[in-house]
């Protein structure tokens, strides 16, 4: 009954010689240091694990925030093309040229003379849907351009009253925004 623990480990094989020492030296030269210190070198590693961990959180939240991020656009992308598919103008029957600028390049879809007039009222507008065009109602293009401006790509604006110049020698004549050159 007198031997110690570490002493029946010893005996029944489950640790070795080397190790005990180990464990030996190591509770020796602790229990030589002033209380102070022993301390510090356990607040120090405390700190840095709680360091750790904080900036582990941080990048977890940046990581969550960023695929939130992406889903969010995904769903509004999605919930574009619905729109424009769902309220797109059927365009058969449409002889004449609509000529109407895309970014730096000029597009060309062929619509009806109604649709042309709707278009330069403002009542119509012409959305990018991948690599089409559509032709949707002015209330379906305000809630896509709500989501993202750049789906909208032809959109007449609704005439505002501007002030008259009393030198203008054209102010009598107007230009019609529908010119077919």
């Amino acid at each position: 009954m007198g031997n110690s623990l570490q002493e029946q480990l010893l005996k029944a094989g489950l640790v070795d010689l080397q190790k005990l020492k180990q464990v030996n030296t190591e509770k020796r030269k602790q229990a030589k240091q002033p209380p102070a210190t022993r301390g510090i070198a356990n607040e120090a590693a405390k700190q840095e694990a709680q360091r750790e961990a904080a900036r582990l959180a941080e990048r977890d939240r940046e990581l969550n925030r960023r695929r939130e991020e992406a889903a969010k656009a995904r769903a509004r992308v999605a919930e574009i093309k619905q729109l424009i598919e769902t309220h797109r103008l059927a365009r058969t029957g449409g002889d004449l040229p609509y000529h109407f600028p895309d970014g730096n390049k000029l597009k060309r879809m062929f619509i009806t003379e109604e649709m042309r007039r709707q278009l330069g009222l403002g009542t119509l507008a012409i959305a990018k849907l991948g690599d089409r065009y559509e032709l949707v109602p002015d209330a379906v293009a305000d809630k896509i351009q709500e989501r993202e401006p750049k789906w909208v790509v032809v959109r007449a604006q609704q005439p505002q009253d501007k002030p008259q110049d009393s030198e203008d020698p054209y102010a009598a004549y107007q230009v019609p925004d529908d010119l077919i050159w």
